[in-house]
């Protein structure tokens, strides 16, 4: 019997911890800068927008739309071989920010551009809840 690849999990770092803490609360969580009030991810110290370090971490809608996406007919990774053929997707949350994330309980196709999608948790593991996204109904 072959034995399954563990999947690669994010790694948490001070930047980003917040954002996991959020996801294992089941809250998507954001940072947004104090300074110019726009919103950004992926992470970081400082704003992209004006360079402020005055960013705080808010607790957002989760409701978005499927910006783009591909459908992965061959893994990128061994780990995920037995999930071809799966979907990668860019959500735009309504908050205005991009993130890669993965659309759930729909099948690859009916995943359509412009889509309305909110966020759902799944635990990866017992330190890692992953964002997902799924059709709004």
């Amino acid at each position: 019997m072959q034995q399954q690849m563990r999947k690669p999990l994010p790694f948490v770092y001070p930047e980003n911890k917040p954002f996991f803490d959020g996801t294992k609360r089941h809250e998507l969580v954001i940072q947004r800068c104090k300074d110019c009030g726009k919103f950004y991810f992926y992470p970081r110290s400082q704003c992209p927008h004006c360079l402020s370090e005055n960013v705080e971490w808010v607790k957002v809608s989760g409701k978005g739309k499927v910006y783009s996406f591909t459908i992965c007919e061959r893994p990128g990774n061994p780990a995920f071989a037995g999930d071809v053929p799966y979907n990668i997707a860019i959500i735009e949350l309504d908050e205005g920010v991009r993130m890669m994330s993965k659309v759930i309980d729909c099948q690859n196709k009916d995943i359509k551009c412009d889509m309305p999608v909110e966020v759902v948790f799944q635990d990866a593991s017992p330190e890692i809840t992953m964002p997902y996204f799924r059709p709004v109904k």
